[in-house]
């Protein structure tokens, strides 16, 4: 069996994979569904299913104020570093909180978004996963909210337009709207943004789109696999070949699986499988195969880890 090495060195970049301890750290108390055991889930999948020896292993670095400042305005961060507790928690919003470590880790979270797209823009990587947390689609550009302090997609976004790249597409399976992203990105022509959500559901907006460039599908609690994969082809298709996106970042949230209680669709691995592919699809045609993935929600731990194996799995083309 080919290790990622082997796999180079034959000719077939690898996927990338990329997170840091300093995820694990970010702890907003013992009974909050985005907890660190998010992350443990994920990697015990991955070694379980055989496919952690495939993938190239990266250390998320810490963002810098330059690439922060693409999105987020120095005095946003300024205002979340000046709340920043030495111990205990301080809430943001009833559902968002930082620890001492929170801060360091939303750093990393965005670092990583930004070295997997230079990993793959330099063609060290086929594509990337990144494995962080906190999360970051409900981040707006001076609001951190929804268990979100940066949005670690859109600095990568950002951070890929400043290199040159003239379109860039964003594919959200997030079962909550990803209200930050649309609002960083819903003026902005070099970027089309498609997304499936729960409706109406937290953060109760993407009903209306705020832009053209924006192609929101609300999928109404209870849907299945059926109603997504419906959706994908008749709104998200035909919108990304039109756009021809030169690379793909995707949020990838897997709460809208059957077996988690944080919502109400009903989606099962297959479904993220057949996502992952139909945009793998895309990229192939449109933009050399370049896609970076960003881990966002997804709360029941067995289905959250059998889901990321299902996505990784299709990215590494095993």
């Amino acid at each position: 069996m080919l290790n990622w090495l082997a796999r180079k060195f034959a000719g077939d970049l690898p996927t990338a994979y990329l997170t840091h301890a300093d995820c694990a750290l970010h702890d907003m108390g013992a009974h909050h569904p985005e907890s660190p055991d998010r992350l443990a889930a994920i990697q015990d999948r991955l070694i379980a299913a055989g496919l952690w020896d495939h993938l190239l292993h990266v250390e998320a670095p810490l963002v810098t104020r330059e690439q922060l400042a693409l999105v987020h305005p120095p005095r946003y961060v300024e205002a979340l570093e000046q709340v920043s507790p030495s111990h205990g928690i301080v809430h943001v919003d009833p559902d968002t909180a930082l620890c001492p470590h929170t801060l360091r880790a939303a750093l990393r979270a965005a670092g990583a978004v930004v070295r997997a797209a230079d990993l793959v823009l330099d063609g060290e990587a086929a594509n990337a996963f990144c494995a962080v947390r906190p999360p970051g689609h409900h981040a707006e550009s001076r609001r951190a909210m929804g268990f979100c302090f940066f949005n670690n997609l859109g600095v990568g976004v950002a951070h890929a337009l400043a290199r040159g790249v003239q379109r860039v597409a964003v594919a959200d399976f997030d079962v909550h709207h990803g209200n930050g992203t649309e609002e960083l990105f819903h003026d902005n022509p070099r970027v089309l943004m498609v997304s499936t959500f729960q409706s109406p559901f937290y953060p109760y907006s993407g009903e209306r789109a705020l832009g053209p460039n924006m192609h929101n599908v609300p999928l109404k609690a209870g849907s299945r696999g059926d109603a997504f994969r419906a959706a994908v082809e008749r709104d998200w298709l035909p919108a990304l070949a039109a756009f021809a996106p030169e690379m793909i970042f995707v949020s990838a949230g897997f709460d809208a699986h059957r077996e988690d209680e944080m919502a109400s669709l009903a989606l099962v691995e297959d479904d993220y499988a057949w996502v992952t592919q139909q945009l793998m699809d895309v990229a192939q045609t449109h933009a050399g195969g370049r896609i970076v993935s960003v881990l966002e929600g997804g709360y029941d731990l067995s289905a959250l880890g059998r889901s990321v194996a299902a996505h990784v799995r299709t990215l590494a083309g095993l």
